[in-house]
């Protein structure tokens, strides 16, 4: 449905696709519970309260809250394969994830890549996937693979795949390693994690500078500010 159509279903002036009759709402930004009715078109969901609808689903008091959507994970740290990771964290509210596989990546290269990709498509989860950036991880890794700037920059051309992953990499992003400098440019708009535990100061401006836009590694808080 386009915004126009969506706007009049939220308007009243057209019924909604759905609507869940008698549920209890979980507010997750202020941890209320409200009773509500939610409708929804198109599968958006346009708004709460009394709304016409085409089918209606009663949930006799049953909570409904949004799904979660997973920030940052390594699918292959859970010693689940794709599929079977993807029907686990649904069962239990997650209905995206963010994909990095890392651990494929150094140990199949790009065909593993591809694997997580093909895979992706067939579970009942969104898996979007980053592309790894660090393979191998350090230059003392001893790592089945190598993924250099050249194919970073393929795999990101591919279908499902929405940014650049974790550059572990910082002390050569600090530096301004060529290599590594054109897998983040190689990204261009789009999101390139960070990962830059302990650095502060100068160290982090230039960090920050060369392309990374998050870090998961903060280990105080004074560092997450920083």
């Amino acid at each position: 449905m386009t915004t126009f159509e969506l706007l009049a279903v939220a308007r009243g002036e057209q019924p909604a696709d759905t609507l869940f009759h008698d549920a209890r709402l979980v507010n997750v930004l202020s941890g209320e519970i409200h009773p509500a009715n939610v409708a929804v078109a198109g599968g958006v969901v346009v708004g709460w309260g009394d709304y016409d609808a085409r089918e209606v689903v009663d949930l006799d008091g049953a909570y409904l809250a949004p799904g979660l959507l997973d920030a940052h994970v390594h699918i292959e740290s859970s010693l689940l394969g794709v599929g079977e990771f993807a029907r686990a964290v649904a069962a239990r509210g997650t209905t995206g994830a963010f994909v990095d596989p890392h651990e494929v990546a150094n140990v199949c290269g790009v065909a593993g890549v591809e694997w997580v990709l093909a895979a992706a498509r067939e579970v009942p989860v969104d898996l979007y996937v980053n592309v790894p950036s660090c393979v191998p991880a350090s230059p003392y890794d001893d790592p089945g693979a190598v993924l250099d700037a050249a194919a970073v920059a393929e795999l990101l051309g591919r279908e499902g795949v929405v940014g650049l992953a974790e550059m572990m990499n910082y002390p050569a992003t600090i530096a301004g390693d060529p290599e590594v400098l054109a897998k983040l440019a190689a990204a261009g708009e789009r999101p390139r994690d960070g990962h830059a535990p302990g650095i502060s100061g100068r160290d982090i401006m230039a960090y920050s500078l060369a392309g990374p836009e998050s870090d998961h590694e903060c280990t105080s808080a004074d560092e997450a500010l920083a």
